[in-house]
């Protein structure tokens, strides 16, 4: 059995697999920083200083003065700003999963083709040998 773990651990797509991981959370990090130090700040620039982080609905009743506030204190609320910035997380990251795809296929030799099968006779073809082999016989 270790013999067989051996061997699967050893195959190049697992290997792939645990190297896209840990480039997958790196990339996360800088996604994040991008989104929360670049973006949302120009974004609550041209919303007039709205901070995206930091919005929420108190549905406790005890009117928090932020949402670090409200979570420290075990307020029930409803974050919908944390929700807009992991939107944008997202829609970035798969933005730049897109355009690295992009790049990859045009950067990667495109695989031969393997030749088409022949294709068959048409129907067309099979009527006619069909008529053909009907007149020889004389049933036409």
């Amino acid at each position: 059995m270790l013999n067989e773990f051996k061997t699967f651990i050893a195959r190049g797509n697992v290997m792939d697999l645990a190297v896209g991981i840990i480039i997958g959370a790196a990339f996360t990090a800088i996604v994040n920083s991008l989104v929360g130090d670049l973006i949302n700040p120009i974004i609550g620039l041209i919303l007039g200083g709205v901070n995206f982080s930091d919005m929420f609905f108190d549905l406790s009743g005890t009117n928090p003065a932020s949402l670090a506030a409200a979570k420290e204190s075990g307020a029930a609320v409803f974050a919908y700003g944390a929700f807009i910035t992991a939107l944008i997380n997202f829609l970035i990251i798969a933005w730049v999963v897109f355009l690295l795809v992009k790049a990859m296929n045009k950067i990667m030799p495109k695989k031969a083709e393997e030749p088409a099968a022949p294709a068959g006779p048409t129907e067309v073809d099979l009527l006619q040998d069909i008529l053909a082999t009907l007149k020889k016989q004389g049933a036409m």
